[in-house]
């Protein structure tokens, strides 16, 4: 398993819960560190997800969205509606469930390549220090995110590839201004603060805020750095001076239509390295542990076998995805590749001035359930540019 993130440190603790023998790959030698995920989630996912409760930073109530013309609009509801989670905790339990159920752990390890030889996947490994390591397996699992080390990089086929890059810092505030921010998920939407993308601001453990920007790229189009969106950001939400406890960042790169190989014989991809990843507002965790959980199944039928899981371990990842997948990527491509001018700017500005009559309860299954039926029309007319 080559990647001990949410998609392969889940699939290596379903595996050797099964008595399968796992050994798990990253190259970091702390997992706790390069924890680059806004990780918040509905709280029904907590649940689903099997997640303890010493995994939630913070829990959230309340949307907050800074719209293009500078108007903070809220919805509230009356019990929480999600959680934030810190991230590298969720890695290192994940990483130890796995480790408890009789998977090996190789932290600080590359991995270089794998081939078959012999009748077996031999993989091979660079390790501290230059150390060199090769193992055999029977199938080998890219779970190494958008990188995809071993099934190879995505190419942009009949839909476009979308590719984003974000910054995040984690800040410590003092009290009066954590209570300003500590129950709700805050975005701030419009080219005038982040052209192509958004900035947001995620409660964590009490006097400890994540503040963050993510923007598409676009290879036709001058864009300013993520340092200086993230400097306005901080001059905009009156966080200019806060300690810096931690800085990291990432690549978020995924297909619409989801159509890229999802591997070959007995290499498979996995979360982030089959498009996993949410375009719309970067969400992959839950997505992407999703993948581990349709995937391990099927593998563990396979194994000892001839049996390829690959058409089902795509049918069913479609599945799991759902039929509103496409619809939100489409949706986001049209939403941050095109906020670079005012024109851009007024139909956000229209779209979200029409979300105004919505519940938080409403918004949430909008944005984390893409549930876009009610708003057919209007988004019909947003994606067209109308």
């Amino acid at each position: 398993m080559v990647g001990a993130g949410p998609a392969g440190a889940e699939l290596a603790r379903l595996l050797a819960q099964a008595a399968v023998s796992v050994t798990l790959v990253d190259r970091l030698p702390d997992l706790r560190r390069g924890a680059f995920s806004s990780a918040a989630l509905p709280l029904a996912a907590l649940a689903e997800l099997g997640l303890p409760a010493e995994l939630v930073a913070s829990r959230w109530s309340q949307w907050q969205l800074l719209g293009p013309q500078g108007q903070w609009r809220q919805w509230r509801a009356t019990t929480p509606l999600g959680a934030v989670l810190d991230f590298g905790e969720l890695r290192q339990w994940l990483a130890q469930q796995a480790q408890a159920w009789g998977a090996q752990l190789l932290l600080g390890w590359s991995v270089q390549s794998t081939a078959e030889r012999g009748g077996v996947l031999c993989t091979s490994l660079r390790g501290p220090a230059g150390a060199r390591l090769e193992l055999e397996s029977d199938w080998v699992i890219d779970a190494s995110g958008a990188a995809r080390v071993l099934v190879g990089p995505l190419q942009a086929q009949a839909e476009p590839l979308v590719t984003g890059v974000g910054l995040e810092w984690l800040l410590a505030v003092d009290q009066p201004r954590w209570q300003s921010w500590r129950d709700r998920l805050s975005f701030v939407l419009g080219s005038r603060w982040v052209p192509q993308g958004y900035g947001w601001v995620f409660p964590m453990a009490p006097g400890q805020l994540k503040l963050g920007v993510c923007r598409l790229l676009d290879a036709g189009r001058p864009q300013p750095s993520l340092h200086q969106l993230q400097q306005g950001l901080l001059q905009l939400t009156g966080l200019r001076g806060a300690q810096v406890l931690d800085r990291h960042g990432g690549l978020i790169r995924s297909t619409i239509q989801r159509r890229e190989s999802h591997g070959q014989g007995r290499l498979l991809g996995l979360g982030d390295a089959v498009s996993t990843a949410n375009l719309l507002g970067g969400e992959g965790i839950r997505h992407a542990m999703a993948s581990a959980r349709v995937l391990a199944p099927l593998l563990l039928k396979s194994l000892g076998s001839d049996q390829s899981p690959l058409p089902a371990y795509r049918r069913g990842l479609r599945e799991k995805l759902g039929w509103r997948w496409p619809i939100s990527g489409r949706l986001a491509r049209r939403t941050w590749l095109g906020l670079h001018s005012p024109k851009a700017d007024q139909r956000l500005e229209l779209l979200l001035s029409g979300l105004e009559r919505c519940r938080a309860e409403e918004l949430s299954a909008l944005l984390f359930n893409y549930q876009f039926e009610r708003y057919g029309p209007r988004l019909c007319s947003y994606l067209l540019g109308r």
